[in-house]
């Protein structure tokens, strides 16, 4: 192959990669706007303490959930991308291991959902976070046929899956809930759970069978072998032993997005039981347990929101994975550094748009989907969280590729300190808080506290592994455009729902603007973005 051959082939790769990134991107953008919709009409399909309990469900299950589709999708991935001929037989091969992990993290999930009704003080979330047992079961078949998808980089198939799953979640949800919550009342009262929360779940596990039912149908379960062993096609222990190290890093960096709403619903239990008369978000009188889950209502309001640079940043971990895990294999060093250069720049300016809007327009954003009154008690705690989860969006970044690089015991340990910062804080700031608004936003000031100290130490490792990360003058850039909205933020009133679509726009655009004026934006981006839109002159 002449130079100039490899050089087109590495460009046409590079385009393919590209388009694949907007077909994730787009299928990500897809899941936020449904999940926008999901949690805007949840709290009116079931109830605000419903939705605050189920809240309280979803931050111990999500974990479970997603540490068994990260993991297999990235071991699977890896596994399919270097198996060469043999990647049915990879599936296959792999697809047994985790169908072993699943049915112990699905038992795991089921012997904890007794301590943890305990731990919170919120027995109506046992007969739930059960149920929640069956997605889990139903995830560990589904991921790893999306991480075959993934290592073939068949990338269009895997944004399919993607909106198709988040379109069955939230008909499921939000269908079964209202249901539950019209005519299930006295089962619910049997199993001593809430009607609505109850068929919330119910519709997740139904959407879950749904999705893998699609899934089987496209990739089947794989090939088997006779005789010697291919290469390229792992043992089932060897593959074990690689896969575990990443699980450990997945259960970290999960348990960051849901350890604050999980120590907060502690604490808002135990405040509301000490009080005569805890007040809701809305300033009225409740029962405590109605009332510390309105409470955790209003900040799992806040975490929609900020969560949003953390997803949008995931579809560039999806496709920079593969690439990087083929380029340290085939082509060195200094191709890695451009690919985690690039990559991470493209976060960073991803990650910073989503944040100038929110720091601008907190509570507008928050009105968009849910009451004036979560509205207004959770503006406060959003501006500061969005900054933590901007941090934790930056930091799982870094851990992908760390972990992409064969470095999964620097990013367990990042993501091990980050979670220990992360409890201590909460157990420091929140029950020392008044029962309440100062409580929620007390979770948030610990959540932006712990993963702002540890996105520093990704930096650092990354830079040493990779021997790159986000450019400097891209880091200074994006940070002055968000202190900047930051402070705008502070005059700008609130906004009803239709001119917040406008404003919206306009301050995202504004944000664009400015990284053009001070140099962070230029042709070579524009032509890259065509060069990847455009098809290709044959």
């Amino acid at each position: 192959m002449t130079d100039a051959s490899a050089t087109r082939g590495a460009d046409d790769e590079q385009k393919r990669a590209g388009r694949g990134g907007l077909a994730v991107l787009a299928a990500k953008v897809f899941f936020i706007l449904t999940g926008l919709v999901q949690q805007a009409l949840l709290p009116r399909a079931i109830g605000r303490a419903d939705y605050g309990a189920l809240a309280r469900v979803f931050a111990v299950s999500n974990v479970f959930n997603n540490v068994i589709v990260a993991s297999s999708t990235q071991g699977v991935s890896r596994t399919v991308a270097s198996a060469g001929a043999h990647e049915r037989e990879a599936l296959r091969a792999t697809l047994r291991a985790h169908l072993a992990i699943a049915a112990i993290a699905t038992g795991v999930l089921l012997l904890a959902a007794p301590v943890v009704a305990h731990f919170q003080g919120a027995p109506e979330v046992l007969a739930p976070l059960a149920a929640m047992g069956g997605v889990l079961a139903v995830y560990g078949v589904y991921a790893p046929l999306v991480g075959y998808i993934n290592g073939r980089r068949m990338f269009a198939r895997q944004a399919t899956l993607d909106m198709v799953a988040a379109t069955l979640r939230t008909a499921g949800m939000l269908g079964l809930g209202w249901l539950f919550a019209k005519n299930a009342g006295a089962i619910a009262t049997t199993l001593g759970t809430l009607p609505g929360m109850l068929g919330a779940t119910a519709g997740a596990v139904m959407a879950a069978i749904g999705i893998l039912l699609l899934a089987l149908r496209w990739t089947g379960t794989g090939k088997g072998f006779a005789g010697a062993r291919p290469a390229g096609v792992p043992e089932v222990r060897a593959y074990v032993q690689l896969i575990v190290p990443v699980m450990i890093a997945q259960l970290f960096v999960n348990g960051l997005m849901q350890a604050d709403i999980f120590m907060l619903g502690r604490y808002l239990s135990l405040a509301a039981a000490a009080l005569p008369a805890p007040i809701t978000p809305g300033g009225l009188v409740a029962e405590a347990p109605t009332a510390a889950n309105e409470w955790v209502a209003v900040y799992r309001a806040c975490q929609l929101f900020a969560f949003l640079p953390y997803q949008l940043l995931f579809s560039v971990t999806q496709v920079l994975f593969p690439m990087l895990a083929r380029a340290k294999q085939e082509e060195g060093d200094a191709r890695v550094a451009e690919l985690v250069s690039r990559g991470s720049r493209i976060g960073a300016i991803v990650c910073g748009l989503m944040v100038v809007v929110i720091v601008a327009m907190p509570e507008s954003l928050i009105r968009l989907a849910y009451d004036a009154e979560i509205a207004a008690s959770g503006a406060p705690a959003l501006r500061v969280l969005v900054l933590g989860q901007s941090a934790f969006a930056m930091l799982g970044l870094a851990t992908t590729i760390l972990v992409s690089l064969g470095r999964e015991r620097v990013a367990m340990a990042l993501t091990a300190l980050a979670l220990a910062l992360l409890v201590g804080a909460c157990v420091v700031m929140v029950p020392n808080a008044p029962f309440g608004r100062l409580q929620v936003t007390a979770a948030a000031t610990a959540a932006a506290s712990a993963l702002g100290v540890s996105l520093v130490f990704g930096v650092v490792a990354a830079r040493k592994a990779a021997g790159a990360f986000v450019p400097l003058k891209t880091a200074l850039r994006v940070g002055a455009c968000i202190a900047g909205a930051a402070v705008l933020g502070l005059y700008l009133p609130r906004f009803g729902k239709v001119l917040t679509l406008v404003v919206a726009p306009a301050i995202a655009l504004a944000y664009v603007a400015a990284l053009v004026v001070t140099g962070e934006l230029g042709k070579n981006d524009l032509a890259m973005v065509l060069a990847i839109v455009r098809p290709k002159k044959r």
